[in-house]
C-alpha cells in the first residue's frame, strides 16, 4: 500500500500531543482500509494506533486474542510477552510505564485477583507513560470459574474504568484510555465484556501509529518509593483527582443522554453493550430518555443528575441482573416497553 500522511491524521496527532506531556514522533501512516475484525483484534489494533510500546498478558477467554494480535500485527518495535501470570504481566507493564513508555497488560476478570497486589500500590505511586489494564469481564459466566465485575474493583482500587459498548467503540476508546492515563498519571481499566471481545464489526484502520520517546526511568525515591508518608499524600491527591474526573467524565462524549419521545417521566440507565441491547429491545420510536454510561468509575454524576430531572422512575439495565432475573428473553423486551 502507498504510504500517505493526511491533514486529518496530522490534526489528530496534534490534538493528542496537546493532551499529554510526552514528545511524539510520526510513524508511517498507511492508506486507510477497512477490515472485518473480532473485538479483541480491534482492541489490539487500537492499542497499536495509540503507540503502545510494551504489552504483556496471561491467556484466558475472553481476552486471549488481544495479545496474539499485537504480536502478529506490530511493526517489530513493540515488546510483547506472555507472562508467567497476571501479576508478572502487570509489573512488566508498570515498569515500562515508569520509564515513560506506553504499556498494556491483558487478562480476564479472575486474573485481576492475581494482579491485585502490585496494582493497589501502583495506583498510589502513579504512572508516567500511559498504562491500560485490559480486563475482559465474562458476565454469566460463559467461560470462567466465577462472575466478577471489574467496575466494582475500579471503585475498590480507585482506578478509572472504561466500558466499551461495541467493537468499533472499543477500537477508538482504548486510544482515548491511553490519553487519559497519561494526562492524569494513573493506570486505567479497560473493561470489554465477552460479547464485545468476540463480536465482529468492520473497522476503518488507517494505522495512524505514533509513539513516545521514553526518556527511561529517572530515579526519584520521593516519587516512586511507596512509604507511608507518600501514601498519605497521594491518597488525598487521588481522591481529589477522582472527584475532578466525575466532572470531566460528565462531559466525555461517550457518556450521554439519548433523548426519547416516549414517557418523559420515566427513563433507562444502562452501560456498555447493554445500551445496544436496550435499543434493540424497545426501538427508537418507543424509547424514553436513555442515560448511557461509558465510564462507570468515576461516575459522571453531573450528567446523571441532569438526566434525573423530572423523572419519577428509572430502570437500570445491567447484563448480569437481566441474565439472573429474566429467564425468559422476552421478559427483558416487555420490561423495556413498559418503561417506554
Amino acid at each position: 500500500m502507498r504510504s500517505i500522511t493526511t491533514d486529518k491524521h496530522r490534526l489528530l496527532l496534534k490534538e493528542r500531543k496537546r493532551a499529554t506531556i510526552l514528545p511524539y514522533v510520526f510513524r508511517k501512516v498507511v492508506c486507510m482500509h477497512k477490515e472485518f475484525l473480532m473485538g479483541n483484534e480491534a482492541i489490539a489494533l487500537g492499542a497499536l494506533a495509540a503507540g503502545v510500546d510494551a504489552a504483556a498478558g496471561y491467556p484466558g477467554t475472553p481476552s486471549t486474542e488481544i495479545l496474539e494480535t499485537i504480536a502478529k500485527r506490530n511493526h517489530g518495535d513493540v515488546y510483547v510477552e506472555w507472562s508467567v501470570n497476571e501479576k508478572a504481566g502487570l509489573e512488566m507493564a508498570a515498569g515500562a510505564s515508569l520509564a515513560g513508555a506506553r504499556s498494556l497488560v491483558t487478562m480476564k476478570q479472575v486474573g485481576l485477583n492475581v494482579a491485585s497486589d502490585p496494582l493497589m500500590s501502583l495506583e498510589y505511586i502513579g504512572v508516567k507513560g500511559g498504562m491500560v489494564i485490559v480486563v475482559a469481564d465474562d458476565p454469566g459466566p460463559i467461560s470462567s470459574q466465577t462472575e466478577q465485575d471489574t467496575r466494582t474493583f475500579g471503585m475498590y482500587s480507585k482506578v478509572p474504568v472504561f466500558d466499551p459498548g461495541s467493537v468499533h467503540e472499543a477500537y477508538e476508546m482504548i486510544q482515548e484510555a491511553f490519553d487519559f492515563s497519561e494526562k492524569y498519571h494513573t493506570p486505567v481499566f479497560f473493561r470489554p465484556t465477552t460479547r464485545v471481545d468476540h463480536g465482529y464489526e468492520s473497522i476503518k484502520e488507517p494505522s495512524e501509529y505514533y509513539q513516545t520517546k521514553p526518556e527511561g526511568f529517572v530515579k526519584d525515591a520521593s516519587k516512586w518509593v511507596i512509604f507511608p508518608r507518600l501514601s498519605v499524600k497521594n491518597h488525598a491527591l487521588i481522591e481529589k483527582r477522582n472527584a475532578d474526573l466525575k466532572k470531566v467524565f460528565s462531559e466525555y462524549k461517550r457518556n450521554f443522554v439519548k433523548k426519547g419521545i416516549g414517557n418523559r417521566k420515566k427513563g433507562i440507565a444502562t452501560h456498555g453493550i447493554n445500551y445496544e441491547y436496550t435499543l434493540d429491545a424497545i426501538g427508537d420510536s418507543e424509547a424514553p430518555d436513555i442515560l448511557r454510561v461509558a465510564t462507570p468509575f468515576p461516575f459522571p454524576e453531573e450528567l446523571a443528575l441532569e438526566f434525573l430531572k423530572g423523572k419519577d422512575e428509572v430502570l437500570c439495565i445491567h447484563l448480569r441482573k437481566i441474565r439472573t432475573r429474566c429467564k425468559d428473553p422476552w421478559e427483558t423486551h416487555r420490561r423495556c416497553k413498559a418503561v417506554g
